[in-house]
């Protein structure tokens, strides 16, 4: 369907894919993202988001990084993750002749607007084999209360 440097025989849903992308960044003609919680493509890290009853779970997958590399900061309502991911060491003693290099590098930024109910007082943040885990708690008002019934 897409003609690439390397041929890679691709099943039907993945050439569905590439062609949804395609056309997704086709639509919007400025870069920027075409729905209102989306991210422009190819956003690093990418990232994962959800909520349970007691908190929202942030999971940002940035492999390669060291736990000290990463900035996790909230403020007003606006969790942000940054920091930099080094290149990777392509010396010419390697003996390596470099055809592709798609991995990566440089300073990072990802923001993700809170909700009203998020307790931004109770956050943690766990990065564990390439995955950065942040809970926010949830305050207790937004939390599910179990009412008896008389």
């Amino acid at each position: 369907m897409f003609d690439t440097v390397f041929h890679r025989p691709q099943g039907l849903l993945e050439q569905l894919a590439q062609l949804q992308q395609a056309i997704s960044r086709s639509r919007s003609a400025d870069g920027l993202p075409d729905g209102i919680r989306s991210a422009v493509a190819g956003s690093f890290p990418p990232i994962n988001i959800g909520r349970t009853e007691r908190s929202i779970e942030v999971y940002a997958f940035a492999p390669g990084l060291e736990a000290q590399a990463i900035d996790v900061t909230v403020e007003r309502g606006v969790l942000r993750i940054s920091g930099e991911r080094p290149p990777t060491d392509r010396r010419a003693s390697d003996a390596v002749q470099w055809y592709a290099a798609e991995r990566w590098h440089g300073r990072f930024s990802r923001a993700v607007t809170l909700p009203e109910e998020a307790d931004t007082g109770s956050v943690e943040a766990q990065y564990r084999d390439g995955v950065l885990r942040i809970k926010v708690g949830l305050r207790e008002a937004a939390q599910p209360q179990r009412i008896n019934v008389q």
